[in-house]
């Protein structure tokens, strides 16, 4: 991303823009072919698979007679089944009336409400069956603790001997037992004062004693996008010696100075490769969680801590794997509602919100983090997607679930006036969110 960006004249442009292309591409395309594919194994014929609305920049049609196209405009998509009268799913009802029994029988509107209830389900699961392929994959990638606390990799720190090693196995901290890689963080974190550890570790079958580092310095894990630390020029791995011209020994000094600061601007001293730089931020007063359910504001600017030492690895099994996707994505979607229920009772801003405009600019700064963060930032938004489409809204996938269950209940579908008005209600109500999450977007950038 860092050569695209150096493009002269519109390098930024495209690195913002062509991650948001790819996001919105991969996670509307799976959606999309959710629908497709389960209407097909319905028995239920498609006109027409696009990613994207308006005009048509490339299309193909496949044996089955289906038109696969990319339009201009990746801000959604849509599959017109034979029988609807746009993308929405609206029965064309001209068109329903001279068709053949057989023809409508292939058709959406034509086919059992069961099948349609499939259909309309399967977009939302394709988002969900996505989310757990990309975690499930990264877990894969990454592996997961090993049972012992071994240690992994263990960050670069100016000016400090190192006497552990990759490898070692931690039996005990400052004279507490470790069970578990996070012992070490929580003895780290139970110190009155920050300063050298006292570690039992063994090496190669011996027990060694070592007085090392402490477990939670100053170290950058990750940068929020759009936070003060993004616009400040933060990045992971980087060390905060000091802020406001104080020296930091632990994370948790760097948090406190933030808070201190009340909004003003502070210079970071920041040591990167070897090299000590000072980067001024402004820290913001935000909503954040406050760890039990709910939400604070409190001034951040917007990194996470490093531990010092990172557990060692090993590759679970696919399985595994699969199950740890899921309880993440589970986790997603939980904190998702939350923050949708504050936001309805008060408890934060609806400035939380982002429209197209804010998610391109997080795709932009996440990219440019690395595979890893996008990768995790396509999970997260076909998540977002997925638990959006199931809200009971007329023109969403959910709305047009409930209108069929109405339909099974009663024998007999609700009433084209009244389903009229419901889509249009419906319509009105996203076009007013995408409209004032917009506007989110464009004050977020004008301040």
């Amino acid at each position: 991303m860092e050569l695209i960006a150096g493009i002269p004249f519109v390098g930024a442009f495209l690195a913002t823009v062509l991650p948001f292309v790819v996001v919105l591409g991969i996670v509307v395309f799976v959606h999309e072919f959710g629908h497709y594919i389960v209407a097909r194994w319905c028995g239920i014929r498609s006109e027409v698979f696009s990613v994207g609305f308006g005009p048509v920049i490339w299309s193909r049609r496949d044996r089955r007679g289906t038109l696969w196209q990319l339009a201009a405009l990746p801000l959604g998509g849509y599959v017109k089944f034979l029988g609807d009268g746009d993308g929405s799913s609206r029965a064309d009802t001209a068109r329903l009336t001279g068709m053949s029994k057989t023809e409508r029988a292939s058709s959406f509107h034509g086919a059992s409400v069961g099948a349609r209830m499939l259909t309309v389900l399967a977009g939302p699961v394709a988002n969900f069956i996505l989310t757990i392929v990309v975690f499930a994959g990264l877990i894969l990638w990454q592996g997961v603790p090993m049972e012992r606390a071994t240690l992994g990799e263990i960050q670069p720190f100016p000016n400090v001997e190192q006497p552990l090693r990759t490898g070692d196995v931690v039996i005990e901290v400052n004279g507490a037992p470790v069970t578990e890689f996070r012992d070490i963080y929580v003895a780290a974190a139970e110190m009155p004062v920050p300063g050298p550890m006292a570690f039992v570790i063994e090496r190669d079958g011996t027990r060694v004693e070592a007085t090392a580092p402490f477990a939670l310095p100053p170290i950058v894990s990750g940068v929020e996008p759009l936070s003060p630390a993004s616009r400040a020029g933060l990045k992971p791995g980087d060390v905060i010696l000091r802020a406001d011209g104080a020296p930091l020994a632990a994370f948790e000094d760097l948090r406190q100075a933030v808070l201190a600061s009340d909004g003003r601007a502070i210079p970071l001293e920041v040591w990167r490769d070897g090299q000590t730089l000072t980067l001024p931020i402004t820290p913001i007063e935000r909503d954040a969680d406050d760890g039990a359910g709910g939400f604070e504001r409190r001034v951040m600017i917007g990194v996470a801590g490093a531990s010092l030492y990172a557990p060692a690895t090993a590759t679970p099994a696919p399985w595994t794997a699969v199950g740890l996707g899921a309880e993440r994505m589970v986790l997603v979607i939980v904190q998702s509602l939350n923050g949708m229920k504050h936001i309805l009772l008060g408890t934060i801003g609806a400035e939380n919100l982002q429209g197209p405009l804010g998610i391109a600019q997080i795709s932009g700064e996440t990219a440019s983090q690395g595979l890893v963060s996008f990768l995790t930032l396509i999970g997260v938004i076909s998540t977002a997607i997925g638990l959006l489409n199931l809200f009971p809204i007329p023109v969403l996938d959910g709305g047009h679930f409930v209108a069929f269950l109405i339909e099974a209940a009663r024998g007999r579908p609700p009433s084209e006036r009244v389903m009229q008005f419901a889509m249009s209600i419906g319509l009105g109500l996203i076009l007013l969110l995408m409209v004032f999450a917009t506007y989110n977007d464009i004050m977020r950038m004008v301040s």
